[in-house]
């Protein structure tokens, strides 16, 4: 559905603005992310290369200047374009939501001076971990070329286990079988597969804008 949009974008001053500030929020979600993740759970310390919180506020006002963009291009363009409007306002959202995760997985880093182990679950975060972040990536790549093939591909191929295994993180730590964490470490335990399960669901969000129409972002083609 996007791909056709996209085109119409592209001849448009304005949305191809808004367009372009899209895929440069995601780079920064993905240096965000991988930055984040590297420093929860292979660093004894928060210190990283780069400013999470200013880039985060940097995401937020492109978010802003997307959505005004649109608004303006809709007063002058007329109703013919509210579809992709919707579209590009919908998934400014899902891309400023990644950002406002990762940078919560950050905070967990701050709060949590000692790297994050899984204990006995640690299996089960390091795969929804790696399967988040593989999807994440190949989410922005096909969303930055509007690779149709490739994001019904993705959409075939999402992990629905992300989500059932971050429950089941959540759930065992939760009903108080396991006694190995210090409350500490199972709160952000808890937290961490949660903003993964998170951040995966608003991935497919973005990967299901390039095929299906407004109302059924989110879902199956």
């Amino acid at each position: 559905m996007f791909k056709q949009i996209f085109e119409i974008f592209k001849s448009d001053s304005l949305y191809e603005q808004a367009l372009q500030e899209c895929h440069e929020m995601l780079e920064i979600d993905r240096q965000m992310f991988n930055e984040s993740i590297n420093t929860l759970r292979n660093s004894d310390t928060a210190d990283i290369p780069i400013d999470i919180y200013a880039m985060d506020r940097k995401i937020n006002r492109f978010e802003r200047d997307v959505r005004r963009k649109v608004m303006t291009h809709l007063a002058v363009g007329g109703k013919e374009d509210l579809g992709s409007g919707l579209i590009l306002v919908s998934v400014v959202i899902d891309i400023e939501r990644i950002g406002d995760y990762t940078k919560n997985i950050y905070d967990l880093a701050v709060q949590h001076p000692k790297k994050l182990s899984g204990g006995e679950y640690e299996k089960e975060l390091s795969n929804i971990e790696s399967s988040t972040k593989e999807f994440l990536n190949n989410a922005i790549d096909a969303f930055k070329t509007q690779d149709i093939d490739k994001a019904r591909q993705l959409m075939l191929n999402y992990k629905t286990d992300i989500a059932s295994v971050s429950t089941k993180i959540v759930d065992g730590i939760v009903s108080g079988k396991n006694q190995s964490f210090s409350s500490e470490e199972a709160g952000s335990l808890c937290l961490y597969a949660r903003y993964l399960k998170r951040i995966a669901a608003h991935s497919r969000n973005l990967v299901s804008s390039i095929v299906n129409p407004f109302e059924r972002i989110g879902y199956p083609e």
